[in-house]
């Protein structure tokens, strides 16, 4: 029970005396008697706070304003006393400066005690700092409200308590505005019609009618009536949702029916659309509000104000009238934040001109003036945002396939946001007439977009994705029917004026069959490319330099989904973009450059997909590009979705023509990904990758593509490439005649093994593609040769247009015609990944690249004997002299060998070699070293050997100060590893290391150049060439 109800009951049982008071009888004939007593008159306080007690705790001065319609309490006094978990609260507080702010929550109930009374109360519980700075010129005053409560009455200290101290500072500015402004004078000092003063009334007169002049001029300019009107194509058109007032832009195919309804629904929801600025009314702080949150480390940057000239102030000057007029931002003496105003020019869309010279040249047209702010000191110390956009492509699939459509757009989308308060004065910005904070959300700042997104998101989160799109302040309606979209457009106007939010009449067309969203045109029929950019791109003329590749390719690149094979006809362009490649722009170049002109002229109409009907996927690869094409089955006919092409670069030119296959369904699937989880058809022209996915062993790399695609649900379907055209051309290019190249590492490329049909000369191969192709047996053969002709065509199966061979190891290779064969054994050779090893090794390397022919070795044997270099290099092969002592393995990287190769001619500064080979696998592992010091060998095993193949069991090494020393055993000891040291002067200890030095420099002799000093920069090359070369102990190569 409370305790004033105590108080109450101990006054009527008598346990509380009252101080008696005079009582008087009154008779009938008196009805008041007048008392010389009369009540005390308490004294001045001094102050207007008065004593409380919150439970335990007491508080001597609690200010009490009778004026107040809340009670409000200080957050860390809500925390120090402990009451609970606050309540949510709509409320908005004003302050005296008019800005507002919405309260951390509401603690109700409290029991308050003033002297002998306790009573409850509800507190608005508010974070406070209790601090206020008001900065006059070079004068910094600061007033503590806690510091003012606490100080008595007669200090003198110099802090601010009273507010004489202020007035003080601020008088003689105050006496200089009074004195120039005659409406503030008759303002501040009232007068009555005795005191009139002629010339007073004269003064005032004039001004007020001034004022109501300007008035007349503003409400001018803020009358809709008075809009321009631009023209528009014949598919949109003008209508008035008032007496030729307000106009807005509707589809001019619609009946009269339809254009009422319409109308209707304009009129109703006309708040939302806005036609002058001063139309913006601001979406509440409660729905979104943008806050401008700091680095921990950042320190705040007052730049200068830069010059204009006369032109562009007047630019300024209009800017910012019309924003102060619209109560968008404010004058503002005092901040630590201040940017600079900037102006740039308000281009239009990319167009071609003719220069002084008569040249085409492409530039943008400059169509006004456009004002910002130089944010870039603002934006580095602030914390990013990283609020997701949607993806384009999935919105436009959304999008295309429905009849009618409303544009709709934000009015200066930005400014309908509220700035944080505490936020507001990091807004600054200085220009030749003032400096002015933002009230809401300006251009610039680097997180603006995310939050427009999120407060965007946030009001239509119910709609979008279902009649809706949304990509910043453009915003997309779609229906099936005209009755669908109306009653869409209903809810969406609805809920801009729930929300406060203003379109812009100018930008917003209704019921329209077509329109361009995000640089795409979309309509019932699909998605189409924008033809007004694409005009302006067929004008270009050829770069002249790698910026010009690179804004074209930008350009082309945007509509890639749109032109078949895109990285194929692009590669010219691109290789110009690589590093430390030459600008030349050959006919090769300028082929591209126009055929790209003209796929884009022609690019074909893309359909919207069908999620209840199956998607299709046509994939194919050739030797340095894949192509893919996503399609729906509709009747008879697929219809394309999508296309996609990826230019093969690095290692995957050296993949085997298999591997280029899954590589391409592998990229399909990540491509496609989104659509995809469900079920898929693959089409291809290569055989054997059915028989891969039915193959138990295959490389690792294969194994982990079929891996990934297990969550597909995959349904190969073995086509001709005659069939498949439309994926051959995205990986192919039509030649008449073939090129000489060299192959790739591990398979020919498709040029270099397709059948040279320009030479008389017939193939080896011809008697086995006859059978296979037609069912012809050559006819002069003998009973035998039948028999063994038939034997033998078994291993061979064709696939036009290559024969194929199964080799008893269950491998494909392709069988090659006699014209390739100089051209194979070359590249296998004396190429990059060469090594000029032996014959069989080179025979070796040629069918791992997946080449075959029946002679391969003899012609392999009669190539490295006629090498040049080779013949001036090699050594003479000498036998064991005795048997040597194998040294126990037992499991893969268990046992390495390591040692220095030196001495080498100086090369980048390097002049060692550190190797260590492993015992099993006859790995190599290699690296140029300055030094050959026991620091290096530490770093190296770290780094190279126990991080990537783990802690091997031992590790053999001659006895050099760099091995046999107290870091290094103290480092084996830490992961357990033995080590054997060789006896000395007897290298057979560490034989395998030892060989593989006399490989490696036997390589290296045979690649660097004459002067010998770029042994380090060909050193990852011998690497690679020896670890592909084939082992004989292990029959098969390290890689």
């Amino acid at each position: 029970m409370p305790q004033y109800a105590k108080f109450l009951k101990e006054v009527l049982s008598g346990k509380r005396k009252i101080e008696e008071q005079g009582t008087v009888m009154l008779i009938e004939n008196c009805s008041a008697i007048l008392k010389n007593q009369l009540p005390t008159k308490l004294k001045d306080p001094g102050s207007f706070t008065i004593p409380c007690e919150f439970g335990n705790f007491k508080f001597n001065k609690v200010l009490c304003d009778l004026g107040a319609s809340i009670n409000l309490m200080p957050l860390s006094i809500c925390r120090k006393l402990n009451l609970g978990e606050l309540k949510e609260t709509n409320i908005m507080l004003q302050f005296a400066d008019r800005l507002t702010k919405k309260p951390n929550g509401l603690i109700e109930d409290v029991l308050v005690r003033i002297r002998k009374f306790i009573y409850p109360c509800d507190f608005v519980v508010l974070d406070m700092e209790g601090k206020l700075t008001l900065r006059l010129n070079d004068e910094e005053i600061v007033f503590d409200i806690k510091q003012a409560i606490k100080s008595p009455l007669n200090s003198c200290d110099d802090t601010c308590y009273f507010i004489d101290v202020i007035d003080e500072c601020a008088e003689h500015v105050q006496q200089e505005v009074m004195i120039k402004d005659s409406l503030e004078r008759c303002l501040a000092h009232s007068y009555t019609k005795e005191d009139d003063d002629p010339l007073m009334q004269q003064e005032v007169v004039p001004l007020e009618a001034e004022g109501n002049k300007e008035e007349d001029e503003g409400a001018e300019i803020k009358d809709p009536s008075k809009l321009e009107l631009k023209p528009l194509p014949s598919s949109l058109k003008y209508i008035y949702l008032e007496d030729n007032t307000k106009p807005v832009i509707i589809s001019s195919c619609l009946n009269v029916r339809e254009e009422k309804l319409l109308i209707g629904v304009l009129s109703k929801h006309k708040k939302a659309i806005g036609w002058t600025i001063s139309d913006i009314k601001g979406i509440s702080p409660t729905t979104c509000m943008h806050k401008i949150l700091m680095e921990d480390s950042f320190k705040p940057t007052i730049q200068p104000q830069r010059r204009l000239n006369p032109t562009l102030q007047e630019v300024v000057k209009k800017e910012v009238v019309k924003l102060l007029d619209a109560g968008i931002m404010y004058p503002i003496s005092d901040s630590k934040w201040v940017s600079p105003v900037q102006v740039v020019p308000k281009k239009g869309g990319m167009t071609v001109i003719k220069n002084a010279d008569n040249e085409l040249i492409p530039t943008r047209t400059v169509t006004g003036w456009r004002v910002c702010i130089d944010y870039r000191k603002l934006n580095s110390a602030s914390r990013k945002d990283h609020f997701p956009l949607p993806f384009i492509d999935q919105m436009l699939e959304r999008l295309a396939g429905n009849k009618f459509y409303c544009f709709l757009d934000g009015y200066s989308g930005y400014f309908q946001i509220p700035i944080a308060l505490e936020d507001q004065e990091k807004t600054t910005f200085t220009c030749p007439y003032e400096t002015f904070a933002y009230r809401r959300m300006p251009f610039g700042l680097c997180n603006a977009p995310a939050t427009f997104q999120r407060c965007m998101i946030a009001i239509f989160h119910d709609f979008i994705e279902k009649f809706m799109e949304i990509f910043m302040d453009d915003f997309t309606l779609y229906g099936l029917t005209f009755e669908t979209c109306l009653k869409n457009l209903d809810l969406v106007l609805a809920r801009c004026e729930e929300r406060n939010l203003v379109l812009n009449w100018e930008k917003c067309h209704f019921m329209v069959k077509e329109g361009i969203v995000l640089g795409h045109k979309i309509s019932e029929k699909g998605i189409e490319v924008d033809r007004a950019k694409v005009e302006v791109i067929e004008k270009l003329p050829p770069p002249t330099n790698i910026k010009g590749i690179r804004s074209f390719l930008g350009h082309a690149g945007f509509y890639r989904r749109f032109i078949k094979d895109f990285s194929k006809i692009a590669k010219p362009l691109s290789n110009l973009l690589m590093k430390d490649v030459k600008f030349n722009f050959d006919d090769d170049c300028l082929h591209a450059f126009k055929l790209l002109k003209e796929k884009l002229i022609l690019a074909p109409i893309v359909v919207a997909f069908d999620w209840t009907i199956p998607f299709e996927l046509m994939c194919d690869a050739s030797d340095y590009a894949v192509g893919v094409v996503l399609g729906q089955r509709k009747e008879i006919f697929v219809h394309p979705i999508y296309y996609a092409s990826h230019t093969l670069t690095g290692p995957q030119l050296n993949y085997t023509t298999t591997e280029k296959e899954l590589l391409a369904v592998v990229y399909v699937f990540e491509k496609f990904r989104s659509y995809l989880i469900g079920s898929k058809v693959v089409y291809t022209d290569h055989a054997a990758l059915r028989h891969l996915f039915a193959k138990k062993a295959s490389k690792p790399r294969l194994i982990r593509w079929i891996l990934l695609l297990q969550e597909f649900d995959i349904e190969i379907k073995d086509k001709k490439g005659a069939e498949n055209v439309v994926a051959d051309h995205l990986s192919r290019l039509e030649t008449e005649e073939v090129e000489k190249r060299g192959i790739s590492e591990l398979f020919p490329d498709e040029i270099i093994c397709q059948i040279n049909k320009l030479s008389f000369q017939t193939p080896w191969f011809a008697d086995f593609a006859n059978f296979l192709a037609g069912g012809w047996i050559p006819k002069d053969l003998s009973w035998q040769q039948r028999k063994k002709f038939l034997a033998d065509v078994k291993y061979y199966f064709w696939e036009d247009p290559y024969l194929y061979k199964i080799c008893p190891n269950q491998v494909i290779r392709r069988c090659v015609p006699e014209t390739e064969f100089e051209s194979i054994l070359t590249h296998c050779h004396d190429g990059e990944a060469g090594g000029h090893f032996s014959s069989n090794r080179t025979a070796a390397k040629v069918m791992q690249s997946g080449s075959y022919w029946p002679t391969l070795y003899q012609d392999s044997k009669r190539y490295v004997s006629t090498c040049d270099r080779c013949q001036r290099t090699c050594n003479v092969s000498r036998k064991d002299e005795m048997p040597l002592t194998n040294i126990l393995v037992c499991e893969l990287f268990d046992v390495w060998g390591i040692d220095f190769m030196s001495p080498f001619p100086s090369s980048y500064g390097f002049e060692y070699i550190l190797v260590v080979v492993e015992y099993v696998s006859k790995w190599v592992e290699a690296i140029a070293t300055r030094t050959n010091d026991a620091r290096v060998v530490l770093e190296f095993l770290r780094k190279n050997i126990f991080t990537r193949f783990g802690a091997p069991r031992a590790i053999i090494s001659d006895g050099g100060k760099h091995f046999y020393n107290t870091q290094f055993a103290t480092l084996l000891k830490k992961f357990g590893v033995r080590h054997k040291v060789a006896t000395p002067y007897h290298a057979q200890t560490s034989g395998q290391v030892e060989v593989s030095n006399r490989e490696l420099k036997r390589i290296l002799e045979k690649t660097v150049s004459l002067s010998r000093k770029d042994w380090a920069m060909k050193l990852d090359d011998t690497l690679w060439a020896y670890r592909t070369a084939y082992k004989t102990p292990i029959s098969t190569t390290p890689f």
